[in-house]
């Protein structure tokens, strides 16, 4: 059968594009139809320029001539746009996280010193001084801060911003947290290479709508490696803590974790080290303290790196249960632990204020690789 000009035009009137109210044929965008035997070639106008809008009409043509003109017609269809693609404004920091104040890394050398019970701690009683707060877990192998907040199990929702969909932080107990941990399974590994984990980190970053906050805590992974790389390429962070027991394994990890920061092309501020488990005192001899893992390990450290040394947290049963069950033990009425973390956060907004009067805004790290740094010394 003979494919013709009007049979195809027949075939196409009742196709409407998406967003317009008039058909192809009555809309004038046909612009015109070539017919070689069985190979159409038609010349198409289009008002909506989206790529999903180019695919449904080129779809909705191809079935519709297959279906009421010849089955074995070949299809070409050549579109053009009356109106530019919309150019997406280009996502930074600075537009995505204009309304943070402050943004403080929580980083510790070594794993197991308790950086994420500090973070979740600290967190707390920032919010109980009357601060907005935000977590974001960067720990994308490890994340714990689910489970310390009492969060495992929750999706976050997705939000309209600014004519964007972003996702809604978790919020519970007055902190907003997003965490990889939320797309995962509680007993599946994260097994992913570095530029895997490096794109779902930027994602909880750039697609968190985070909204108005005084600070945002990056609960960063043990050690020195991609992760750290890519917070400081991704993240103008207004300084960093570092988080270690008094144990000289700790410390010694604990300096590089200082000397990254510190790196030449890094160059962030030490707000302070804390020392986590620095004492044990049993109930029964309230008087008595016993140093099972050194003592003053990271006080004296912070003297010798020339840092603020923002406070010492006893090793108390207490803050591990209550991390275990969702409750951190800052959410307690006033005990000697929770005055112990609340003169840490006292001290480290001390910091924050002094870093903010006396030094210039950290820039983002513009190296795209480690070898763009020198080993961590």
């Amino acid at each position: 059968m003979k494919i013709t000009k009007e049979a195809v035009y027949i075939a196409l009137k009742n196709i409407v594009p998406p967003g317009e109210k008039t058909g192809l044929i009555d809309s004038g965008s046909i612009k015109n139809i070539q017919i070689f035997g069985n190979e159409i070639e038609i010349d198409l106008l289009l008002k909506n320029p989206t790529l999903q809008a180019r695919k449904k009409v080129e779809s909705s043509i191809s079935t519709s001539i297959h279906e009421n003109v010849s089955k074995e017609a070949k299809v070409k269809i050549n579109i053009k746009t009356t109106t530019p693609p919309v150019k997406e404004p280009t996502i930074t920091p600075e537009t995505t996280l204009k309304n943070i104040n402050g943004i403080i890394a929580i980083s510790s050398g070594k794993g197991g010193v308790g950086k994420s019970t500090m973070t979740a701690n600290i967190a707390i009683t920032l919010s109980n001084m009357g601060f907005s707060v935000g977590i974001l877990d960067a720990d994308i192998y490890g994340p714990s801060i689910p489970t310390m907040l009492d969060m495992e199990g929750a999706r976050p929702l997705s939000v309209r911003v600014e004519g964007k969909s972003k996702m809604q932080p978790i919020e519970n107990y007055g902190i907003k947290v997003l965490s990889i941990g939320f797309f995962t399974q509680p007993n599946q590994a994260v097994i992913w290479r570095g530029p895997m984990a490096t794109k779902a980190l930027n994602q909880l970053i750039f697609d968190g709508a985070w909204g108005k906050l005084d600070f945002l805590l990056v609960d960063l992974p043990p050690g020195t490696g991609d992760i750290h790389l890519s917070i400081v390429q991704s993240l103008p962070l207004d300084g960093a803590v570092v988080v270690s027991t008094p144990q000289n394994v700790a410390l010694a990890d604990a300096k590089k974790g200082i000397a990254m920061f510190r790196q030449e092309t890094i160059n962030v501020p030490i707000l302070g080290v804390i020392e986590n488990m620095s004492y044990f005192t049993p109930k029964e001899l309230p008087e008595n303290k016993y140093y099972i893992f050194g003592k003053k390990g990271a006080e004296y450290l912070a003297k010798d790196k020339k840092v603020p040394f923002l406070g010492a947290i006893p090793l108390v049963q207490s803050v591990r249960e209550a991390a275990d069950v969702g409750r951190p033990a800052s959410l307690q009425k006033k005990t000697p632990i929770v005055n112990a973390f609340k003169e840490v956060t006292q001290n480290l907004v001390t910091q924050f204020i002094k870093r903010k009067e006396t030094l210039p805004p950290t820039e983002i790290v513009r190296i795209t690789t480690m070898a763009g740094c020198s080993a961590v010394k």
